[in-house]
């Protein structure tokens, strides 16, 4: 692999420690937690105490204040080991900056300390069962009643509903006016009409819980708004650009990993009386993988270049996310392909690949709608 210049001895540092700890606390559980469909709520609090979660939130409210890249390297070494259940990317790199950036200081205060602690797990509910990418088509209201708002919908596909303490909803507080309508509250669980559903059976990412939440007459005081009403879909458009880049980040570590691992597997492995690296065909598939996923990283690490400089635009963001997880999937099938029937068992990694490497087509917006940021934005 090309050597990367983006990180510094600190940062490596934190790397090391972390897969350490990913190593020995979590490597060794993660298959008792696809099969619980969730990762415990103890874990999250170690992983706090180490100071892995939430790492750039500012200091005065529990953080240290670091750079992005401790983030890039949280979501690389996760995805490097396969811990698809881990849901801290969504904790630490969607939440804590919607509520830096856009709470007030007493929601700063009550919800980010517990929030790198681990004490405090978080989800965001966007999702609806009639409106995924599109996010103007929300169904869920807020409804104004004196000082406070009554919530009523629901939300589907929400990674870390189950085990979630605090959820910020996106709801129309003025349907009339379609996105400018739209509000992001805080909503912690417990308060009334605020029903958790099911966890979800999914093809993969199956340690990772994902909920339905049921939203009856919640009732919130309006302190529960983040930010300025109406605001919300400029505050999810101004965000989606580190939630996109954070889907890349994933994309292009899994494929180095899956990669990783089958070179291992071919050589090893003999077929005809030879190991099967030894074929041309499995030769060029390798290089041909290689050369792309080394090309794709490259252009990753330009754009995490441009997040720290916060150039990062929509669309840049919109084309790195097709390309690396259109390129994810690529690698991962071409790979278990030269794992042969091994590559379809469920105790083989590339397998698990497989399953948890679809869904990133899908979230943070389809990669039909990152192709469509992309055009209306070369075409304008």
């Amino acid at each position: 692999m090309l050597p990367r210049t983006l990180f510094s001895a600190e940062h490596e540092t934190f790397r090391s420690t972390l897969r350490r700890f990913l190593e020995n606390e979590a490597v060794p559980f993660h298959e008792q937690w696809e099969e619980a469909g969730q990762v415990p709520a103890e874990f999250w609090r170690k992983g706090g105490e180490q100071g892995f979660l939430c790492p750039m939130v500012a200091e005065e409210y529990g953080g240290v204040g670091a750079d992005f890249l401790y983030s890039v390297i949280v979501d690389e070494e996760i995805a490097r080991a396969s811990l698809t259940g881990i849901g801290w990317g969504l904790h630490t790199d969607i939440v804590a900056p919607y509520i830096e950036h856009y709470g007030s200081e007493e929601q700063k205060q009550a919800y980010l300390p517990k929030m790198v602690t681990g004490e405090l797990i978080t989800a965001i509910a966007m999702t609806e069962p009639g409106a995924g990418s599109d996010l103007q088509g929300v169904k869920t209201t807020a409804v104004k009643d004196g000082d406070h708002y009554l919530i009523n919908g629901s939300k589907t596909f929400i990674t870390n509903g189950q085990n979630a303490d605090l959820v910020i909803v996106v709801a129309k507080t003025d349907p009339s006016k379609g996105a400018h309508g739209t509000s992001l509250f805080l909503i912690e669980a417990g308060t009334p009409g605020f029903e958790k559903g099911k966890n979800l059976k999914k093809i993969g990412l199956k340690a990772q819980d994902t909920s339905e939440l049921f939203f009856q007459d919640v009732r919130v005081p309006a302190t529960a708004l983040l930010g300025q009403e109406g605001m919300g879909f400029i505050y999810l458009m101004q965000e989606l650009p580190q939630e996109r880049l954070n889907i890349a980040i994933t994309a292009i570590a899994q494929a180095e990993s899956a990669l990783e691992q089958t070179i291992a597997y071919v050589k090893e492995r003999k077929a005809f009386g030879k190991p099967v690296a030894h074929f041309q065909n499995t030769q060029f598939t390798l290089a041909e993988l290689y050369t792309q996923v080394q090309s794709a990283r490259v252009y990753l690490d330009h754009c995490i270049s441009l997040h720290l400089d916060k150039k990062l635009d929509i669309p840049t963001a919109a084309g790195l996310k097709f390309l690396t997880t259109d390129l994810q999937c690529k690698v991962i099938d071409e790979c278990l392909q030269l794992h042969g029937g091994y590559g379809y068992m469920w105790e083989y990694p590339i397998a698990r690949m497989y399953a948890d490497s679809r869904i990133q087509r899908i979230y943070g917006g389809t990669n039909e709608i990152m192709k469509t940021i992309v055009s209306r934005a070369i075409l304008s």
